[in-house]
């Protein structure tokens, strides 16, 4: 049988190898690949980890998040036994009419990253900026002990 361009035959069989291969991918990138259903649990608690640029200049360290959709609000940072942490939520935020989703692919819920901070920073002296859905944390570094030449008498 000849199948017209553009059309594929429906088979059982597919949407079940399909459902498993969804539930697979799922548990193996933690629902990262897998489309939520509005309503649900689901959409609301997904994890989702922010992308963060690290640098490092002879001055200072620098992180970069992207946050898209978040204030400052909603961001804390903390700084305990050289451990820097970034948490906050994005939050789904539910229309008061009803619309219809056809496919969410945007992560929704809490996240924390963390990050060990290597010994040459000045953790009293960390500055963090946010615009535009960046946030930009600066660490200094401390002053390097400069060899110098010793001579001998």
């Amino acid at each position: 049988m000849q199948m017209q361009s553009g059309l594929t035959r429906w088979t059982p069989a597919g949407d079940v190898l399909r459902d498993r291969l969804d539930r697979l991918f799922g548990q193996a990138f933690g629902d990262y690949l897998t489309p939520a259903t509005v309503g649900s649990e689901d959409v609301s608690t997904r994890r989702w980890a922010p992308a963060v640029d690290i640098r490092e200049t002879d001055e200072a360290l620098s992180l970069v998040a992207e946050l898209p959709g978040l204030k400052r609000e909603d961001v804390t940072i903390t700084l305990e036994n050289s451990v820097l942490t970034i948490s906050g939520e994005r939050k789904f935020e539910k229309d008061t009419k009803e619309e219809n989703y056809h496919r969410i692919e945007r992560a929704y819920g809490s996240f924390a990253r963390s990050f060990t901070l290597p010994n040459n920073v000045k953790p009293e002296q960390v500055q963090a900026t946010f615009k535009d859905g960046v946030l930009t944390i600066t660490l200094p570094k401390v002053e390097e002990a400069k060899p110098r030449k010793i001579e001998i008498k």
